[in-house]
């Protein structure tokens, strides 16, 4: 698959006549793609390019708005994307374009979409506790809205970053850097029910020793694909309207955190953002809410 980028890259420079610059951007740009490929496993490889499909793209999409990735960001590496199965396909390389359909975001910043408490409530009550999956579900969605955590901290959490004593969850975000994030209690009972009737269910021959907090049915680590279908099925399942990605959980917590009082400063160090100028999107939101209120609530409004 490397070989077809670099023969793309070549055509760019000595065909197309492109800046060193702009290569370069091409290079960086298809190989975070392959990168990312390549970490959903081994099922990809064997037709290379011609086994991507247009959810595979469309994952990508989602894992970079997770990745919270500029609009701009996310613009030029699709554009790459394009621009390279269109030269595959010309090529005759591979028989369909898994770009063809698909419409280049946005580069206009939309103001985060958030849930409103009632509907925070019915998906985090969706799950049945009556089977593992369910408990495991359960114990997710409450942890997500709980700690505002990204997906990517959420399926890297292990047992031992659970601290019930505490009441904290200790999760590795950005650059590497740890936080420890307060959890409110009712997440950490189910929390703890999750992992003494739900998790052993999961393990399974040599796994016994997995330090993964959150497992999927094969007793490995639970993957960000995985979680995104289990998410998409509880919004279906508890009838919600508002389009819902699995970092919804995370904007609404933020928006629900400044509404009821607490401080930029303190959401952005929750949130893990390194400038506070990311955090103060969920200001806009909350100003949004204020203005509503104002004009349903106000006498002369």
């Amino acid at each position: 698959m490397q070989d077809q980028v670099d023969a793309f890259l070549e055509h760019l420079q000595v065909e197309q006549g492109y800046s060193p610059n702009t290569i370069a951007a091409y290079r960086n740009d298809l190989g975070q793609f392959l990168a990312y490929l390549e970490g959903l496993g081994p099922a990809i490889r064997p037709r290379g390019w011609g086994n991507v499909t247009r959810d595979h793209v469309v994952g990508y999409i989602l894992d970079m708005r997770e990745r919270e990735y500029s609009a701009n960001t996310i613009a030029r590496k699709i554009a790459s994307i394009k621009s390279f199965f269109g030269h595959l396909r010309s090529q005759g390389e591979v028989r369909m374009n898994p770009t063809e359909q698909l419409e280049t975001p946005k580069v206009e910043k939309h103001l985060p979409e958030i849930m409103t408490p009632e509907e925070v409530e019915r998906l985090l009550d969706a799950p049945s506790l009556d089977t593992p999956a369910g408990k495991r579900d359960k114990a997710m969605l409450e942890l997500l809205y709980a700690a505002g955590l990204r997906v990517s901290e959420l399926i890297s959490l292990n047992v031992e970053d659970v601290n019930f004593e505490e009441g904290v969850v200790r999760c590795v975000g950005k650059g590497d850097k740890e936080r420890l994030l307060p959890v409110y209690q009712r997440a950490l009972d189910y929390l703890s029910l999750y992992l003494e009737e739900g998790r052993p269910k999961f393990l399974r021959g040599n796994n016994g020793d997995q330090p993964a907090l959150f497992l999927n049915r094969r007793g490995a680590r639970l993957t960000r694909q995985g979680l995104w279908l289990i998410i998409k099925r509880y919004v279906e399942q508890a009838d919600i309207q508002t389009h819902v990605t699995p970092h919804t959980l995370r904007h609404s917590f933020a928006t629900h955190m400044l509404r009821g009082g607490a401080g930029l400063r303190e959401v952005q160090q929750m949130l893990g953002h390194a400038h506070i100028s990311t955090t103060q999107i969920y200001t806009h939101v909350t100003s949004e809410h204020l203005r509503e209120v104002y004009d349903e609530t106000h006498p002369r409004a």
